[in-house]
This record gives structure tokens, sequence and C-alpha cells, in this order.
């Protein structure tokens, strides 16, 4: 192999390790999982004043869980199924038309 073919390789392996690791997902997931722990001990530490100002519901806690749920799910939706960067056959195909499509008529 040529040192052209390792350096598109190893920028393709970096590409892939890039759109794991900025996959907006896990930023979401992240987010709602450390906020919806914080509301959820809020709502843990709730007065009778709180809950009486909310109806007797406990709004920060089942938010909290909410909020805590929705993380998790986004979070382990990206462990299931990661973020795959198309092969770079795909993108050229599916360009603006290009020299292949002129060519064929």
């Amino acid at each position: 192999m040529s040192d052209y073919q390792h350096e598109v390789e190893e920028l393709e392996r970096e590409s892939a390790t890039a759109a794991r690791l900025f996959d907006v997902r896990r930023i979401i997931g992240g987010l709602f999982t450390v906020y919806g722990v914080i509301v959820t001990i809020a709502g843990m530490m709730a007065t009778d004043a709180d809950l009486k100002k909310a109806q007797n519901i406990n709004i920060n806690l089942w938010t909290g869980l909410g909020m805590l749920a929705l993380g998790l799910f986004f979070l382990i939706w990206q462990k299931i199924r990661p973020a795959v960067p198309p092969a770079a056959g795909e993108s050229a195909d599916e360009g603006d038309g290009g020299p292949e499509k002129d060519a064929k008529g």
C-alpha cells in the first residue's frame, strides 16, 4: 500500500472516532441525566410549603425523574446504535450529479 492509502485510512479512522465522540445523543443524554439528578434531589428535599404551592404535587420529583429517564434513554440509544460515518464511496455517489451521470446520459 502506498503512503497515500495509509493516510486516507488513518483519516477515516479519525473521522469515525470524531463522529462517535460528538454524537448529539451523548450530549443531550448527558445533560438531561445530570439535570434530572439535580431536579430529582431537589424534589426529594421539598418541604410542605413547596408542595402546598403546587397543589400537593411534587413537580420537581416528577420532572426530575422524567428528565432522568429521557437522558438515560438517549445514552442507551447511543450505546445500542452508535453513529457510523458514511463510507467514502457513498458520499461521492450522492453528489450533485458529477461526471458519472453526465457520461451515462
